[in-house]
Parts: structure tokens; C-alpha cells; sequence
């Protein structure tokens, strides 16, 4: 069976990665920070049949990345490795002017260089893997200039970029960086706090457009949600 790793999968969307693809029959291991979330995903997951290993820690930490990635081997090696953990540098997210540069430290940490990290420890199973791939979430507010999003979009647009020197790098892999746009999340809630959210499309509405990127294979680049579940 396939194997992935997904990050940020004990709520939102990277647990709504994790079943999709559980109900495919492919193999996971899961990270997240909330070692008790993650526990209940796994256990709901691991309810498809499929292998699942569950490890609760920081990306940021180079240990838990090399943990996780021993993982993936013990499950015979990785076809799909998928950085969707991110925090937004502050909550609820505020202007540049007043934005801590400690909170943009931790973005960047989580959100590009923890991602890079995981990556240079994958890459060998990744490249030897028969339709090795990365997913890289992306964000709208990589490409838009959207007020009090420009330090978490400053984080996605460096993500971008890494991504789309990666696709030349790796030739044999693909490499996809997917903007999901807005989806019924505690992190977008705590970034909007006053925002309706009622009529916003929950994670397993979007997780779909996913599915479809490893159904058809499409060449590495920039996807959005929204076009992928509208095309094919």
C-alpha cells in the first residue's frame, strides 16, 4: 500500500487528508502538536483498516521530523509527503505595524523552514518511490495583498517559491503547492474571530481536490481548490 505523511493531521483539513486517503487504502503517519487530538484522529482513521502511526510533536523540532520520517520507513517507505501544519504568527492576526517579529519568527519556523526540513530528510524514500510527490499548503494570501494577512502570506509566498524551486530540482517527483482557500477552521476563526463563517466550505469539502492531484497527476505547480474540484 502507498505510504504519506501528513502534518497538522489532528483537525482541519490535515485530518480531512488523512481519511480521504485512509478510505483509499493507503498507509499514514500523522503528526500534530495536540498529542490527544491526534490520538483521536488516528483512532478514527485507523477504522478504514489502513496502518496508522500517530506522532504528537513540533515540526520545528529536527528530532520529531527525523522521527516522523523513520516512520514512513517502517510502513515500507513514503509516496506522498504533505506539509499542511502552519500557525499564523499572531492571533487574531493584526497589521504589520504592530506585528511581533517573535510571532513572524515562529511562522517562518513552522511554516517554511520546518517544511524544507522534513523534505531534505523525505527525499531520499520520495525519489525512490515509483510516483514520489509533495504537497505544500499554500495560502491565497501568498499571491493577494489581503490586510492584516501579510506576515502569515509572507510565510506561504517563501513556501511557494521553495516549492517551485523543487519542481526544477526534482524533475521525477511532483510537486504541488495548493491553495485550498477559505475553509470552516479553528485557524481561520482564530485569525478572523469576528468573521461569519457559517457559509465557509468545511475541510472535507475541499479535501477532494486533493484526491484529484493524485488521481490525474497533473505537472508540478500552483493549484487552487477551487479550480481542481471545478475541472476534470
Amino acid at each position: 500500500m502507498p505510504v504519506a505523511i501528513i502534518t497538522g493531521a489532528s483537525k482541519g483539513l490535515g485530518r480531512a487528508l488523512a481519511e480521504a486517503l485512509a478510505a483509499r487504502g493507503w498507509d499514514l503517519v500523522l503528526d500534530a502538536r495536540g498529542a490527544e487530538g491526534l490520538r483521536e484522529a488516528a483512532q478514527d482513521v485507523s477504522a478504514y483498516g489502513t496502518r496508522v502511526t500517530a506522532l504528537p510533536g513540533d515540526v520545528t523540532d529536527a528530532g520529531h521530523r527525523a522521527a516522523v520520517v523513520a516512520a514512513a520507513r517502517a510502513l515500507g517507505g513514503l509516496d506522498l509527503l504533505v506539509n499542511n501544519a502552519g500557525i499564523l504568527g499572531a492571533e487574531p492576526l493584526v497589521r504589520l505595524d504592530g506585528h511581533s517579529l517573535q510571532g513572524f519568527r515562529a511562522a517562518l519556523e513552522t511554516n517554511v523552514v520546518a517544511p524544507l526540513g522534513l523534505l531534505q530528510e523525505a527525499l531520499p524514500m520520495l525519489r525512490a518511490a515509483s510516483a514520489g510527490a509533495v504537497v505544500n499548503l499554500s495560502s491565497d494570501a501568498a499571491a493577494e495583498a489581503y490586510r492584516t494577512w501579510g506576515a502569515y502570506g509572507a510565510t506561504k509566498a517563501a513556501l511557494d517559491q521553495l516549492s517551485a524551486v523543487l519542481a526544477v530540482e526534482e524533475p521525477g517527483l511532483r510537486v504541488w503547492w495548493v491553495d485550498p482557500g477559505g475553509m470552516r477552521t479553528s485557524m481561520l476563526a482564530a485569525a478572523e474571530p469576528d468573521e461569519d463563517l457559517s457559509g465557509t466550505p468545511a475541510p472535507e469539502e475541499i479535501a477532494p481536490a486533493f484526491l484529484r492531484l493524485l488521481d490525474k497527476r497533473p505537472a508540478s505547480g500552483r493549484y487552487t481548490a477551487t479550480a481542481l474540484l471545478e475541472s476534470w
